[in-house]
């Protein structure tokens, strides 16, 4: 079996078409409502969620079964309507268009498949077994949630305000002067303990910038 290429798309107000209405294609509109995407919905009937993800105008819904031209100039699509027929059509018009597809539970029919993730601000970390395995892929994932917490969230934050000020002041640093700079699990201590600028001083000083051109706050 071929290996998948981990990738992570930019879906902000791009449209996506998800093909189903009930508790599993809600919880794929929620995934990509999360990451900024215009979702539509195609189903004749949709479960509670998502008539209230409609009523506030978070996504729009065609109420009514699929049909070929559905998901022409979408993005992404995902099929979650657990009807092989259906899939098999979508999979098809996904392949003519050229357009990027899930068919929920058949991996051999999609393009790309969903990893398990926990995210903490803009960290994101995604765990996947190919499909073979997504319970174990969520029981890693659970065990990473215990070590990763909000605090990652913060450090990129941190990390992020430095690299954008050593930039714009003209201070080289290499790939590998950052990654000997963040001596994680010491900020990471200082985070919990809510010694954000501490933290930022680590790190300026792990980078061994100059004490005259060190960022401002």
């Amino acid at each position: 079996m071929n290996s998948y290429y981990p990738v992570f798309l930019k879906l902000s107000g791009r449209r996506c078409v998800v093909i189903g209405g009930g508790e599993v294609a809600l919880r794929k509109v929620q995934s990509l409502l999360q990451c900024g995407a215009r979702v539509e919905v195609v189903s004749p009937e949709v479960c509670a969620g998502l008539e209230e993800l409609a009523s506030r105008h978070k996504i729009s819904i065609v109420r009514r079964g699929y049909k070929h031209g559905d998901i022409g100039g979408a993005c992404l699509a995902i099929a979650a309507v657990g009807d092989a027929g259906i899939n098999a059509r979508v999979e098809q018009e996904a392949k003519l268009r050229g357009v990027l597809v899930n068919i929920v539970d058949n991996r051999e029919l999609s393009t790309f498949i969903v990893p398990s993730y926990l995210r903490r601000g803009d960290v994101t970390i995604a765990v996947s077994t190919a499909g073979r395995s997504p319970a174990l892929a969520r029981r890693i994932r659970s065990r990473l949630e215990k070590d990763i917490g909000i605090e990652y969230a913060e450090l990129a934050e941190i990390v992020d305000e430095v690299r954008s000020e050593v930039k714009k002041q003209g201070i080289a640093i290499g790939p590998d002067g950052w990654q000997n700079a963040m001596d994680v699990d010491s900020m990471i201590e200082l985070l919990k303990k809510g010694q954000r600028e501490k933290a930022r001083d680590l790190l300026l000083k792990n980078l061994k910038i100059p004490r005259g051109k060190q960022p401002e706050d």
